[in-house]
């Protein structure tokens, strides 16, 4: 055998092993027939056997799961074998679902996607494998999930959902997963030796959903103060998150400590400097504790003792100094980040420092004081500027290619595929590059899975992406089988939303539906493209397509989430049709034809509030009900729905909310949100026009901050199981987009 570290996993189950691949030519994986009989497994299937069974329970049987150990050339796998036994190898757990799906898409024509999946349609026996489908990773570091992403996208979710999640991820040949629940507990633990009592910490920590920016200086406190039990809890489920993690052979990325430390350190703990933080849209930030003077050794020590001894062991570490807008005060930041490093080499020898390109992060002046070959930045603006060099911007340092596709976990549909099948190719084979990954980073995950589908692909194919066929292609087996209509609804998505172009933005605008009420309301989120990025009638179009689909394949939880979804999004870009025609009939003091424009956008919310309804994924119930199960007491159950409803909305107090810019980042088109947030505050917002308009005086004005922070405060409950006929509505939205085009050409 080789020199490489072989992985090992935790769990063992009963399955059939056929082979051990044991040499392989340099940069060549060994030919699947080769075997040591005496030899052990590589590594145990265990783990991909259950992910197996999790994801493909009824046709699980049919699929024999063979361990390879990695050659130096990196992680491959490869498919054969005849109808109903289907071979598949693989040199890690994750690997081996890799394959799984490789088949699942490239030969039996169905999808798992994240979300939607066709599997219904699998025939009783699989198909057989023509030949032998063997693909080699092109990057070593498949990287998944943003800062983020545990606040967007739900931060009171159980293991089972955590699970789901990563068995998808393995499916689509992620490797290396960001895992910050339950970060809270080493800093809980370590800080109590520096002279802070649990409640001082308690009060610091902020709610989960809010704790991403906690982890990055950004604010603390908000939303708690938190229970010794919560935190208790959340450290389990982040321990059997890594777990999982590890027994599938992929990493766990865990938040590594950096400084960042509560007020009064430096009076508690004799030669601690710290330096101020400053404020983050109006929140105050946590102080920075200089990792240069002699206390810093001592607490990253501690952290990171705490963290190994709760979460285990791990090689890579997510951290990003000064992260927009910190300052270093008179702090030498060279020497800073090598102590940084210094301290995790130290807890973790030979780890790797994981972080965010974003902004003017990470600067040259930290990157010379580090190793750059034990650095990996994962850059989450690789899609979204023109004349990018990231090889000379960072000195050579590796990186992975990344995106965000969405901001906030934003519902808006599309994202930049053809910079992505352009770009990466070309990055990956220009002379010198340091190219050494993919980093699959919006801020909220759970929508948009074409677009996961296609971005984790890069990593394994040879060469360029082909956007026309790939999205062909995907039309079939998105439905689990070809259909002229969903062709052109795919190609009529590709050329619209998910043609988006690089130069300014790498997510599509948002919804005027969710935006704060004005006449000139350009977005929703302040920091969202302020217009269409793409002809609407693409949308409307796909919708008509969908439509028309062959009935045999509209049974499928992936038609029927795409189809709410289309018919939402095709419904959502009207607003940005009608607003101005409002606003030109008010300042003409034409009350018929304003009234007439207001009455066809109350209709129109009021039907996307039926229709997001009738998908589980569009429920805001499931989202609050989460949020309650956590609570070990009323007080508590109501504190954690606050920081679950506050962070879809106000996001803050009035201050970061308003002045700030933060309230409705994370908008969403929700039923829930639809009916109770949005809708009202239009309605209201149109009705003191309309009697400004009657009166000849200037509306008046409205507290939004406040209608919306009552609502956040709130405890009604919403449903949890969706209610209509997808297809029933998505019908309506086509017959009323249709009408009132109609309409406004006569």
């Amino acid at each position: 055998m080789g020199s490489r570290l072989i992985r090992r996993c935790r769990n063992t189950f009963v399955v059939t092993v056929l082979a051990v691949v044991t040499s392989a030519a340099p940069g060549v994986p060994a030919s699947p027939g080769t075997a040591a009989s005496a030899a052990a497994p590589a590594f145990d299937p265990g783990p991909a056997r259950a992910g197996l069974e999790r994801l493909l329970a009824s046709r699980a049987g049919q699929f024999t799961l063979i361990p390879v150990e990695e050659p130096d050339s990196g992680d491959y796998f490869s498919v054969s074998g005849a109808a109903g036994a289907i071979e598949v190898r693989g040199t890690s757990p994750a690997t081996l679902l890799t394959g799984v799906g490789w088949y699942l898409e490239r030969v039996a024509g169905v999808d798992i996607g994240w979300p939607g999946d066709s599997v219904g349609r699998l025939p009783a026996t699989l198909p057989a494998v023509s030949g032998t489908i063997t693909r080699s990773a092109a990057v070593p570091h498949r990287y998944a999930l943003n800062d983020t992403d545990e606040g967007y996208s739900g931060a009171y979710r159980d293991f089972a959902s955590y699970q789901r999640d990563i068995d998808l991820m393995a499916l689509h040949g992620v490797n290396e997963v960001f895992v910050p629940t339950g970060a809270e507990y080493p800093y809980y633990e370590a800080l109590q030796e520096f002279g802070y009592d649990a409640a001082e910490l308690r009060a610091w920590i902020p709610g989960p959903a809010h704790q991403a920016w906690w982890l990055l200086q950004n604010m603390s406190g908000f939303g708690g103060p938190v229970s010794e039990r919560l935190i208790e809890d959340r450290a389990a489920l982040g321990s059997r998150i890594a777990g999982h993690l590890r027994d599938l052979g992929m990493t766990p990325v865990l938040p590594g400590f950096f400084g960042t430390v509560p007020p009064g350190f430096a009076d508690r703990n004799s030669g601690a400097a710290t330096v101020p933080q400053g404020k983050w849209v109006g929140f105050a930030r946590p102080d920075w504790l200089d990792p240069t003077g002699p206390v810093f050794g001592d607490l990253a020590a501690a952290y990171y003792r705490a963290q190994r001894l709760r979460f285990g062991e791990t090689e890579m570490f997510k951290m990003d100094l000064l992260h927009e807008g910190g300052t270093p005060g008179t702090v030498d930041v060279t020497r800073a980040a090598r102590a940084v490093q210094e301290a995790l080499d130290t807890a973790h020898p030979g780890a790797t420092w994981v972080m965010l390109g974003w902004q003017k992060n990470p600067s040259a002046t930290l990157l010379n004081g580090v190793d750059r070959n034990r650095v990996l930045i994962v850059d989450g603006l690789s899609d979204r500027y023109e004349g990018l060099d990231r090889e000379a911007q960072w000195g050579g340092a590796p990186y992975a290619f990344g995106a965000i596709p969405n901001f906030g976990g934003h519902t808006t549909l599309g994202a930049n595929t053809g910079v992505w099948t352009e770009r990466f190719p070309t990055w990956l084979t220009r002379s010198g590059s340091a190219l050494r990954g993919i980093a699959y980073l919006p801020e909220g995950t759970g929508g948009n899975p074409a677009a996961f589908d296609l971005f984790t692909e890069l990593a394994w194919e040879p060469g360029p992406v082909d956007q026309g066929a790939w999205f062909a292609a995907y039309a079939a087996r998105r439905y689990g089988g070809a259909d002229p209509h969903a062709a052109a609804a795919w190609e009529q998505l590709r050329l619209g939303p998910y043609s988006g172009a690089s130069g300014t933005w790498s997510e599509p605008q948002d919804s005027l539906f969710t935006a704060r009420p004005s006449l000139t309301a350009a977005t929703a989120a302040r920091w969202s493209p302020t217009a269409m990025r793409y002809d609407a009638g693409t949308v409307e179009r796909a919708l008509s397509e969908l439509l028309r689909v062959a009935p045999a394949l509209r049974s499928s939880d992936a038609y029927r989430f795409d189809l709410v979804d289309v018919a939402r999004q095709a419904l959502t870009n009207r607003s940005r049709v009608l607003l101005p025609r409002i606003r030109t009939a008010y300042d003409a003091k034409d009350l018929a034809k304003f009234r007439a424009l207001v009455r066809e956008w109350n209709a129109d919310e009021e039907l996307l509030g039926r229709l997001v309804a009738a998908d589980r994924r569009f429920l805001l119930g499931p989202w609050l009900a989460d949020a309650r199960s956590w609570g070990a007491d009323a007080a508590e159950r109501d504190r954690l729905e606050y920081d679950a409803r506050s962070i879809l909305t106000t996001w803050a107090d009035r201050g970061p909310s308003e002045t700030g810019g933060l309230r409705d980042y994370a908008n969403r088109e929700w039923d829930g949100l639809v009916r109770d947030v949005y809708a009202p505050r239009w309605a209201a917002y149109f009705a003191g026009l309309d009697t400004a308009l009657v009166r000849g005086t200037a509306p008046a004005a409205i507290d939004w901050f406040a209608r919306d922070d009552a609502w956040a405060h709130g405890r009604q409950a919403y449903p949890t199981v969706p209610a209509g006929d997808p297809l029933a509505l998505a019908d309506e939205v086509a017959t009323a987009l249709a009408s009132a085009s109609a309409a406004e050409h006569r």
